[in-house]
């Protein structure tokens, strides 16, 4: 994954430039493509805050797991309203970077929200993680853990998965 936003910045929450290859190194990353405009977009938002809080805020050792936003707004003052109100405390692609056509294109992205699972090299592991989300719930990231064939520090409850 990190091979895919190699030489690009990526935005927190607070608007301050992330360096992808440190926050994307040794996880699973789930490029979220969406837009405030879209109501299955503004649906799916908060489960997924909820799956990644679940995952990532309220493990110790947080889940390998990173989202980067891939906005689908008709402006950028859209796209921050959107990314601040609803959105969980990941990672966005800033709006004016036009890298964004390149990666719908690079995974066949005709309609949003689509949250596409992948691995540090931005190989597939699934482009159906909205459904696998609703479906299996935080079962669905131990099957994308293992298709990522990264180093695993992972636990559920009491023991190492």
């Amino acid at each position: 994954m990190v091979e895919v936003f190699s030489g690009r910045t990526l935005l927190n929450k607070d608007g301050e430039f992330v360096d992808p290859e440190e926050a994307l190194r040794n996880k699973v990353v789930g490029i979220y493509f969406s837009a405030g405009w879209c109501p299955p977009c503004r649906d799916f938002t908060p489960i997924l805050c909820d799956f990644y809080t679940e995952l990532v805020e309220e493990r110790e050792p947080p889940a390998q797991f990173e989202i980067v936003f891939v906005s689908s707004d008709k402006s950028p003052d859209d796209m921050v309203e959107y990314y601040h109100d609803m959105h969980g405390d990941w990672l966005a692609l800033p709006w004016t970077d036009d890298y964004k056509n390149e990666l719908k294109q690079r995974y066949k992205i005709t309609a949003v929200p689509k949250l596409v699972i992948v691995k540090e090299n931005g190989d597939v592991i699934t482009d159906k993680g909205r459904k696998q989300i609703r479906d299996r719930g935080l079962a669905c990231f131990r099957s994308w853990l293992d298709a990522a064939e990264i180093f695993q520090n992972f636990k559920v409850a009491d023991e190492t998965i």
